[in-house]
């Protein structure tokens, strides 16, 4: 289960160590309205960590340490904007400015200063999910969680006694030229270098950006220096005119979006998108990502809405058409979602995951002969498709009375994918209809020890030992079986009838067989039991 809650009930240092100890693998996100942060962990240790939107401050640490030049990270920079796959390190270690090992050097510390920034958000949500991992993992690090958190402890204190001389970013402070000229002490090369900055027109963020160091940094040079008296309160920056719609604020957005919607933070990530397409209504991705989420949260009307708008404005893509087309399927609209299925894979007739869809629509629909066809399509030359393709296939080769191709692909797909559940059971099914009960018997008691709460699997494991005459190993298999779902099947309170009849207990019989009536009303051989019943009594 996911581990979710508000900053103002647990602090951010205190949820990262309770995943250090608990030796956890996965992505913690951290959100403050238009904020966002990843914290990744592995096996309890931090791997890496970033804040969406947030200036990179990587070159600027290589420029400031003399690694780098400013015109070489500008030229990056600008290479960097034509090719936006790319990471600024990318384009640094194929330009040849930087070795490997001194990147990762400054990754290290960046990853360390992104935790230690985002340990000063008080407010907000946390949300941890499992065995997420980052997209790149290139240049991950291995970092103790808990020295993080005492290092971030120390900061969080400093930055205490900081807010008490600047509580907010968007204070102006000025010089005092004056006593600057008479001092008698040092400046720290930070100090040095945002006391030029503070001419009464820059805020506090803005001198972080334009002096390109780090909050804390200029945080704790701009507390000397007042203390000192150097530096004066000149007022707060004036409220800022609604921003130019540019495309780096429209990225902003849709990278918060994306980032949303890979943590699950789904409301969120709606909100993010219907803004891009709020600032750039001919765009088609926004409604896209928005249908997504609705998708996601079995918001079918407002999906079919967004998928629509997709669509007019970004053309027939083969995306917005499979998409839009699941959502008809998930709402029982089959002809309207063959008809879109079909013409996304009329404008993408070698995409596997169409394909695929549409094979099991028609499955679906009761079609076995066309499954068949557009699932053989899927695979192409595959030699390991989806599991999610083996069961389709074949259930439709079944269908279509193949059943030697049936267990044939049953086979092969237990053989690929040894611990799935469903594929062991289709293949314990196809075994069991040819007789071969022991293989069928072992195949469900080792899906059922790994998959106990499938309920599907007892039940065959039931009925594979009730044809081999063993039952009460059948009678304690359909007992676990109804345990986990009530309505499983008429069938099986039929048979644990004819079990519990047979060991003479009336009473669970006649439950047994009420209950398969109940569920199936024409099913004339549990009437005829519960008749016979009453005869005998």
């Amino acid at each position: 289960m996911p581990i979710k809650g508000s900053l103002r009930e647990a602090s951010l240092p205190d949820v990262v160590q309770l995943l250090a100890l608990g030796r956890k693998t996965g992505c913690l996100s951290v959100a403050d309205r238009g904020k966002f942060g990843n914290i990744y962990f592995e096996d309890g240790r931090i791997v890496y960590a970033s804040i969406v939107n947030r200036r990179d401050r990587l070159g600027d640490s290589l420029v400031r340490d003399g690694q780098l030049s400013r015109d070489q990270l500008e030229a990056a920079i600008a290479e960097q904007r034509e090719h936006r796959e790319r990471r600024l390190g990318d384009v640094l270690l194929g330009r040849g400015w930087v070795t490997r090992e001194l990147l990762g050097e400054y990754m290290r510390n960046q990853i360390e200063e992104a935790v230690y920034f985002l340990f000063t958000w008080t407010q907000g949500t946390f949300h941890f999910e499992a065995d997420v991992q980052p997209e790149r993992r290139d240049f991950l690090v291995s970092v103790n969680a808990e020295s993080l958190v005492l290092e971030g402890a120390r900061r969080i204190d400093e930055w205490g006694l900081i807010a008490k001389k600047v509580p907010s970013f968007d204070m102006i402070f000025v010089a005092n030229e004056e006593r600057l000229a008479a001092r008698e002490v040092s400046l720290t090369p930070e100090q040095e270098r945002i006391v030029g900055l503070l001419d009464g027109s820059r805020d506090v963020q803005h001198v972080v950006d334009d002096a390109r160091l780090r909050e804390f940094e200029v945080g704790q040079a701009l507390y000397a220096l007042i203390s000192a008296g150097f530096v004066e309160h000149a007022g707060r920056s004036s409220p800022v005119p609604q921003p130019r719609v540019t495309d780096s604020r429209i990225d902003e957005h849709r990278n918060l979006g994306v980032a949303f919607y890979r943590t699950g933070m789904l409301d969120e990530a709606a909100r993010e998108f219907r803004r891009v397409s709020e600032l750039k209504p001919e765009d088609p991705t926004a409604q896209f990502h928005v249908g997504l989420v609705a998708l996601r949260q079995a918001r079918w009307k407002e999906a079919l809405r967004a998928f629509g708008l997709a669509l007019e404005r970004g053309g027939q893509r083969p995306a917005i058409l499979h998409n839009l087309a699941l959502t008809y399927e998930l709402t029982g609209r089959l002809p309207e979602a063959e008809e879109s299925y079909a013409e996304a894979a009329a404008r993408a007739p070698e995409d596997p995951a169409i394909l695929l869809a549409w094979g099991v629509l028609a499955l679906k629909r009761g079609d076995a002969a066309t499954a068949c066809e557009r699932l053989d399509l899927a695979r192409g030359d595959s030699e390991q498709p989806k599991a999610v393709w083996y069961w389709a296939r074949t259930l439709a080769a079944a269908a279509s009375d193949d059943f030697g191709h049936a267990e044939a692909l049953a086979r092969e797909a237990v053989d690929r994918y040894p611990h799935d559940p469903v594929l062991r059971n289709n293949a314990a099914v196809l075994l069991e209809l040819g007789g071969e009960l022991t293989r069928a018997e072992s195949l469900l008691s080792a899906a059922v020890a790994e998959a106990p709460s499938v309920p599907q699997l007892s039940k065959n494991l039931g009925d594979v030992r009730y044809r081999a005459g063993r039952y009460d190993e059948a009678w304690d298999a359909y007992q676990r079986a109804v345990s986990l779902s009530a309505d499983l099947g008429y069938d099986v309170y039929f048979k644990m009838g004819n079990i519990a009849y047979k060991r003479a207990d009336r009473e669970a019989a006649e439950r047994s067989w009420r209950r398969a009536l109940e569920l199936n009303p024409r099913h004339e051989l549990a009437r005829a039991n519960l008749a016979t019943l009453d005869v005998l009594e």
